[in-house]
């Protein structure tokens, strides 16, 4: 009896996991965004108009996308790099404000990375460019002593698509990732 409630244990088990999207560590590396990085909501970026103190400021990316600037108002900053951001700020400053306008648009703090699961202190934490699966765990404490420290679980978003993958610890992390760190059973 006990065989068989384990092989309909596996079963649930294997049809629940089919549900989720998710792909290979191989096709997750693929689907990363190559290129520079792209802006989104909750970066911060100083942005420096150059002969002009009164417009440069640090400015928030709001949740349409978008930064609020002075005289100008709204500009489009989601899915942008800072070099084709400062072109549009740029183009809309000349567009009846500003003769020849120069600025620098460089980010100022990264949107947060999430960790949950086994370890010591999930929740939100600010990126820092260069970091894998193992410093943002470090960075939320460590793992718990049931935490699997091999590989752990990134969702990402993908080209408006949330993507989930099981990666190594070595696995590069990107700012507004969710990493999970599962369970290990001895």
């Amino acid at each position: 009896m006990s065989r068989r409630l384990a092989s309909l244990a596996l079963a649930v088990a294997m049809t629940a996991g089919a549900c989720a999207p998710r792909v290979g560590p191989s096709d997750y590396a693929l689907a990363q965004p190559s290129g520079p990085y792209r802006l989104a909501t909750g970066d911060r970026l100083r942005i420096i108009v150059f002969g002009q103190d009164n417009l440069s400021n640090i400015y928030a990316v709001d949740g349409s996308g978008r930064i609020a600037m002075p005289l100008i108002d709204a500009v489009e900053a989601q899915g942008r790099t800072t070099r084709e951001l400062e072109r549009a700020i740029e183009a809309k400053l000349r567009a009846g404000y500003l003769r020849e306008p120069k600025v620098s648009v460089e980010v100022d703090t990264y949107r947060p990375f999430f960790v949950l699961g086994e370890v010591t202190n999930s929740g939100q934490f600010p990126y820092v460019p260069g970091m894998t699966v193992q410093t943002a765990v470090a960075i939320a404490g460590g793992f718990t002593p049931r935490g699997q420290r091999s590989y752990a679980e990134v969702t990402r978003q993908i080209e408006d698509q949330l993507v989930t993958a099981s990666v190594t610890i070595t696995y590069a992390v990107q700012p507004g990732d969710t990493i999970v760190i599962k369970e290990r059973w001895f």
